[in-house]
Parts: C-alpha cells; sequence; structure tokens
C-alpha cells in the first residue's frame, strides 16, 4: 500500500480538497439528528485531525498498524472535549470519567442514536458516531486515495458516512435530491481526476525511458491534449445524465410512504401497553383521604388550565388506552428526548411551568400544551432525565423510573389555538388516524341519532351532540353515601347502562368515553384525554391540584385547528329523585340509522352514520393479479430504464461519431473516419496499442493480413497527391464492418456488451480496467 517515491504536492492536496468536500455534503445528512453547533465543530475537527493522519502516514510511510493506532490515540485525546464537552476539564482536557464513558458510548452510543427523538444536540455521548464516523472514513479514504492502488476506493468513505446519515436520521428526510446528487457529482469527479492523474503519470514514465513513439512532447500531449478534455466532458456529460435520469424519477414518482430508516424499525424500549390504562383508576383519585391531597403543585399554570397526563386513543370495549396492540398507533409509539422538542409549527402561546410532585405517583408526567423543553430538578434528577420519553403525536410524557413525592420539573409548552363555541359548529373532521374501535356500545347509535336528528354539518352535529349530553347527564362520583349510586368503569356494558337509565348519572370517565365514541360515529377522529382540571389556576401564583381535580375530556381533531380539546362533563346540578318503575317497560325504539360498513373499517371517515356510501367494486381475482403484475413490470422498466440510461447514452454516441464518419463530405474525410471507427472498436474490445501508435502498429496489435492491408489502403489513401474514389470509400467501410463481425464472432455475449458501452474510444476507460493500474 505504501509508495517509494514522494508524493507530489499538487496530488495530495487535489484529493485532500476533493475529500473535504464529498465529506462535507454527506456531513450535512448528519446535521438533522444533531442541529448543533458542536457538531459543525466536531465535524471540521474530526476531518482536520483525520486528513493530518493520512498525510503523516503517507509522508513517513507507516504501515496500516502504525496508521491505526494514531488513529485510536488522537480519537481518546480530542473525542472527550468534542463529543462528550460536560466531562471535559475546562472545556478542553478528558477527565476519566469522561474516557470512561467515551469508551462506553464507542460501543453502545448508536444504539442509544435511534431510540431518541432528534434532534439530539451534545446530550450525553450521542455526538460520539458522528466524530467515529467523520474521522474514521476521513483517515481511510484519504489514505486509500494517495496511497492505495486503486486510489477511487478513497470515494467509499464519504458514501459510507452518506449512508450512515441515511440509517441513523429520522423517517423524514431533508434535501435529499440536493444532498444525493451533489455527492454523486463530486464523487465522480474525485473518480475521473484519479483516472486522468494516473493515465498522465504512466504516459510520462513512457516517456522517460524513451518509448513513446516520435518523440512527442509528452506534456503537450497528456497534459494539454484531446484525452484530459475528452476524459473531462465524458465525466461531465455522466454526472449530468445521471442528475437529470434522477431528477427525473424524483419529479415522476415522488415516494408516498416515509423513509424506513434504523429508528422506524427498532423497537422502542418503552411500551405504554405494559401499564394499565390511567382512566381505569380514575375513581381512586376521589376516595376520601386522596380527593383533597395535594397531587402537584404547580407555578404559572394559565387560568382555565388543563393539566395531562396521559392520552389514550385505543378503544376495545373493555378500557380506553393509549395505543393499541393490534394495529400501528401513533400515539402508541415513545421516544427518548434529549433536550427540546420543535414545536414551531404550532400557533399558540408558549408558557413555562414548574411542578412540585406531592401524592401523585406513576410512569405518566403531567404536562400542558404540547411539550417543547423539560428540566428536571432534585436528587434524582439525573435518573429521570435519563428515562424520559415523550410521544408528539398525542402528547404525552413518560418517565419508566417514575415520580414519586419531591421530584420537580420545570416545563415548558405551547398551548395550540383553541376555537370557541361558534368558531367549532363550522370545522369539518380532520385526517387523523386513530385505532378502529372494538366494541361499540349498545343503544349509542340510538341515541346518538335522536340527539343529532335533523342538524346538518359535522360540526353541527358534534356541537349538538355534547350540548345533548350535557342536558341530558347528571355528575356523581358514587364515593360517598349522600351521593347517588355511579358505577365505576367504561366497558361498553357500562356505557349502556348509562344511556338506558332512567336517569343519565355518571362521571366525567363515562361522559368523556361516551363522548368520544359518538364523535367517531360522526366522523371525527377523537380521543379521551385523563388529566386534572384544577379550579383555582393562577399563571401569577402557585397552585396546588388536588385529587378532586381529576377530570377527563375529549380531543376531536379538526381541519382548521387540528385537535380541539372540548369537556363533555355535565355542569354540577340536583339529581332528581328516581321515578317508580314501571314494571312493563317497554324497551327505547331502534333507530333506523345503522352505523355505516366503513366505520367498521376506518373510524376516522368523516362520513356521518346516516350517510349513504356506494358499495365498492368487486374486480375479478384474475384482473386483480393481472393488474399486480403490471404495476410490478412498470416499476421494473423505470428502475431498468434508469439504470441503462447511462450505457444507452454510450452506445448513443458512439452511432452517432460512426453516422458522422461514414456520411462525410469527401472521400478522404470517409477512408479516414472508416479507420479511425476499426481503430476505435479495437480499442474497445481491449486491444491496447502502443501510445501514439501508427496504423501499421495498430493493425500489428490486432493481428493478421487483413487489418495490415486495412492500413496500407488507409496510409495510400491519405498520404497519395490524388484524391480516392468514392468506391474505395465504400470498400473501406465494407472492410472494417467485416473485420469487426470476424472480431466478435469468437466472443461472448457479455463481451460484446462490455465493448459496446466501452468508454476508452471516448476517451475514458473500459468497464473490465476499471480499477486496474
Amino acid at each position: 500500500m505504501t509508495s517509494r517515491r514522494a508524493l507530489p504536492q499538487s496530488f495530495v492536496v487535489a484529493n485532500t480538497a476533493m475529500l473535504w468536500l464529498a465529506t462535507a455534503i454527506a456531513s450535512v445528512e448528519l446535521w438533522p439528528i444533531y442541529q448543533s453547533p458542536q457538531f459543525v465543530v466536531v465535524v471540521l475537527v474530526a476531518m482536520g485531525i483525520g486528513t493530518l493522519i493520512a498525510i503523516g502516514g503517507a509522508r513517513y510511510r507507516w504501515s496500516s498498524l502504525v496508521v491505526l493506532l494514531v488513529t485510536v490515540a488522537a480519537y481518546f485525546a480530542i473525542g472527550v472535549p468534542l463529543a462528550i464537552p460536560s466531562r471535559a476539564l475546562f472545556g478542553v482536557l478528558p477527565t476519566l470519567d469522561g474516557l470512561a464513558e467515551l469508551a462506553t458510548g464507542t460501543a453502545l452510543s448508536w444504539k442509544q442514536l435511534v431510540t431518541i427523538t432528534p434532534p439530539v444536540g451534545s446530550y450525553q455521548a450521542l455526538l460520539v458516531p458522528a466524530l467515529v464516523l467523520v474521522l474514521v472514513t476521513t483517515v481511510v479514504g484519504l489514505s486509500t486515495a494517495i496511497r492505495g492502488r486503486w486510489g477511487e476506493l478513497g470515494a467509499l468513505g464519504p458514501i459510507t458516512l452518506f449512508v450512515a446519515g441515511i440509517l441513523f436520521g429520522p423517517a423524514t428526510a431533508v434535501l435529499p435530491l440536493q444532498l444525493s446528487l451533489g455527492l454523486l457529482g463530486v464523487v465522480l469527479l474525485w473518480i475521473a481526476w484519479q483516472r486522468w492523474y494516473r493515465r498522465r503519470e504512466q504516459v510520462r514514465a513512457l516517456a522517460a525511458q524513451g518509448t513513446v513513439p516520435g518523440g512527442a512532447p509528452v506534456e503537450a500531449t497528456a497534459d494539454r491534449g484531446l484525452i484530459a478534455a475528452r476524459s473531462l466532458i465524458g465525466a461531465v456529460l455522466i454526472i449530468a445524465l445521471a442528475a437529470g435520469s434522477s431528477v427525473a424519477a424524483a419529479l415522476a414518482l415522488p415516494p408516498t410512504t416515509t423513509r424506513q430508516v434504523i429508528r422506524t424499525a427498532i423497537e422502542q424500549p418503552f411500551d405504554p401497553r405494559s401499564y394499565p390504562s390511567p382512566l381505569s383508576g380514575f375513581r381512586r383519585y376521589e376516595e376520601s383521604g386522596t380527593a383533597d391531597s395535594t397531587m402537584l403543585t404547580v407555578a404559572g399554570l394559565p387560568a382555565d388550565g388543563r393539566i395531562r397526563i396521559a392520552t389514550l386513543d385505543s378503544y376495545d370495549g373493555i378500557v380506553y388506552a393509549v395505543g393499541s396492540g393490534a394495529v400501528s398507533s401513533e400515539s402508541g409509539s415513545f421516544t427518548r428526548v434529549p433536550y427540546t422538542f420543535d414545536q414551531s409549527a404550532v400557533t399558540g402561546r408558549r408558557v413555562t411551568v414548574t411542578v412540585t410532585v406531592g401524592s401523585y405517583t406513576g410512569v405518566w408526567v403531567p404536562t400542558v400544551g404540547k411539550f417543547e423543553s423539560i428540566a428536571f430538578a432534585g436528587n434524582d434528577a439525573a435518573a429521570l432525565r435519563d428515562s424520559f420519553y415523550y410521544n408528539n403525536a398525542s402528547g404525552t410524557a413518560a418517565v419508566v423510573k417514575q415520580l414519586h413525592a419531591g421530584d420537580s420539573y420545570t416545563l415548558s409548552a405551547v398551548l395550540p389555538r383553541q376555537p370557541d363555541s361558534g368558531q367549532l359548529a363550522s370545522v369539518g373532521p380532520g385526517a387523523a388516524v386513530v385505532p378502529r374501535i372494538g366494541v361499540l356500545p349498545e343503544n349509542l347509535l340510538a341515541t346518538l341519532d335522536g340527539w343529532v336528528k335533523g342538524v346538518d354539518g359535522g360540526g353541527a352535529r358534534l356541537v349538538a351532540m355534547i350540548a345533548a349530553l350535557k342536558k341530558a347527564g347528571y355528575l356523581s362520583h358514587g364515593v360517598s353515601a349522600d351521593e347517588p349510586a355511579s358505577r365505576s368503569g367504561h366497558a361498553a356494558d357500562r356505557i349502556t347502562q348509562l344511556l338506558t337509565d332512567q336517569r343519565m348519572i355518571g362521571d366525567q370517565e363515562q361522559y368523556a368515553v361516551t363522548a368520544a365514541l359518538m364523535a367517531r360515529q360522526l366522523g371525527f377522529p377523537a380521543r379521551v384525554v385523563f388529566g386534572f382540571a384544577p379550579k383555582d389556576a393562577n399563571a401569577t401564583g402557585v397552585t396546588r391540584v388536588l385529587g378532586k381535580d381529576v377530570s377527563a375530556w375529549i380531543e376531536v381533531d379538526t381541519a382548521q385547528y387540528g385537535w380541539v380539546a372540548i369537556d363533555p362533563t355535565p355542569p354540577v346540578r340536583e339529581i332528581p329523585a328516581a321515578q317508580p318503575k314501571d314494571p312493563t317497560t317497554i324497551a327505547r325504539p331502534q333507530s333506523p340509522v345503522q352505523p355505516p360498513v366503513e366505520d367498521q373499517k376506518t373510524d376516522n371517515s368523516p362520513v356521518p352514520p346516516d350517510s349513504t356510501q356506494d358499495e365498492p367494486v368487486n374486480l375479478s381475482p384474475i384482473l386483480v393479479v393481472l393488474l399486480a403484475v403490471l404495476r410490478i413490470l412498470g416499476w421494473v422498466a423505470v428502475g431498468a430504464a434508469i439504470l441503462l440510461a447511462p450505457f444507452a447514452a454510450i452506445v448513443a454516441a458512439k452511432l452517432r461519431r460512426r453516422v458522422l464518419r461514414r456520411r462525410a463530405p469527401t472521400p478522404l474525410q470517409r477512408i479516414s473516419g472508416g479507420w479511425q471507427e476499426f481503430e476505435n472498436s479495437v480499442i474497445d474490445r481491449g486491444y491496447t496499442p502502443p501510445p501514439f501508435p501508427t496504423r501499421t502498429e495498430v493493425a500489428a496489435t490486432v493481428g493478421g493480413m487483413k487489418p495490415l492491408v486495412l492500413a496500407t489502403v488507409a496510409d495510400r489513401a491519405i498520404f497519395s497527391p490524388n484524391e480516392p474514389r468514392a468506391e474505395e470509400a465504400d470498400q473501406v467501410w465494407r472492410s472494417v464492418e467485416a473485420m469487426i463481425i470476424t472480431i466478435d464472432r469468437g466472443r461472448t455475449r457479455r463481451q460484446r456488451i462490455r465493448a459496446a458501452i466501452s468508454l476508452r474510444s471516448l476517451g475514458g476507460y473500459s468497464v473490465k480496467k476499471l480499477f486496474k493500474r
């Protein structure tokens, strides 16, 4: 791998510049993961140190083992201040704790990186993977480029960095087309320059040995001749063709699904389905001894502010839960959040609250609005910070360690803009996806139909349903002797009882579930929110959240405002005495409106229950299979067209060159063009004449009498004072075609294809010798 002669300074500088440019473009793919100025420092310093190691290894002819040891030593010297700045002494010197964390992070931080929500900034040791990737790819890539026999392989360093950025990055791509084309252009230009430089050095070596025929000036021929120009033009044309094909394909066939990366495939360590639904313990907050105890102490809570414990969107007829085990639910996927979450797209008021935990315990972290950042305090702050998880789809936060009395944290959030009652009546259903309802309580559709009958419009029907629920219902927790009986729970039979009893009696647990299920039947995606609704919230002071402040409400997704919070709980009022039971109770009539078929498949369908839909067209199984096969063949054809486009361009260029030569205006030009066509053809087929050969030398390289005769005819026609006849030009072209057919006769199909797409006659290189010195 080592070179026995000093490397030219221009060669080292050019390769270094190419590597830096390619690495800079590839590093941009890592930016969405970190989005921190410290990441930029890591990339720049790692590139600089890696470059010094690679050039030093080439200058002093270090072995691969020595380069490896120097790289490891440099990594531990700069790793702590760069990747774990919080563990560095005075910000620049590594500490023992920092070195231990660096060593651990080298092995474990990769998994942590894909189980935490980006951007991660400089959180813990998560900058270690970026430092390792940039440093290693720089050392290996530049060492290969300036010392390796196949210097073109040095481009694999930036390519590896780019691929790693995609795999470890978020599911949403940032500038995918621009970065891909930029890296492709730099890599192809680098490879073309490497090949041109090697070819020039070979010609100079031949000139130094005195083997260049005729003593032609090497500098004029190799450096400023058509070879360099054609190589550069060929590289530019290939880059332009590849870029054009990629852009056209991306515009014509944009991706229809999110990008599948490691973090989308890996199983997240926090599963909300491993914990009981928090709504199941609703009544315990109302029991004696808990109702008047301080659950939380909150500073800065806005007036009428609500505290979210958890958002529940999956109902199986027994409990409303966070996420669903049967279907994919965005609310069921929790990821670690290092320090902040971008909520710039949310319109609303920003607030900062400080929460001190009292009697409250559990894994669910009380929050307000849409979470932006959190800072834990107290003795367990580090443990809580490391076990914090968040789901942005539902706005639910959790800590695996669980909260206990004395824990505290400061939370920054955005309170989304909410519509008033008049605006709510004009909203339409949103497009959010929620899990399918498992079991629908009996009489729910019949009751809903009676409440919204004669009301038009999705928003108006939603408002009418909420108003009817508040008007017909009475509030009772049933935990004391002076309250009417009210059974806890929110299973389907409990909701049916609520709707069919003579008096509709329940609390927030039942009313929130009933309202959410009815909103789903009206076409609105809906979910239940469990939390606290303190009555004395004061943004300028401290709010004591008591156990009896427990509440539940619903959120519905609207096309105009996103998720809107609605409280369906009836007001506190006197509950009338029950009427004597009639021994001949008449059952309520069933509603003539049946649930739409689509609701059994998609719960967030905007079609109301009393609307009709066309039945789907039942296609023939044979036609379905045929359409699937045609679709697959279409995609294969598109992919093949993109892959074969550069080769088709090469074949087209050769065909155009041949036509121009054969249709030249004079017989002399046609004879000269015929010989050039023969010479180009034999070069593409692997023959290697001497540098700057005569026609006789080319014919001798091919072998046989016919090439020598053709070379003699071409020399006589070109150097003769008489103008050749048109018949002689035609005879030359027929001889050329016959000899090419003879040469191809003993070749395999693969060899003939390789000759057709060879770039040697166009100033480039054959596929066979792409990586040969």
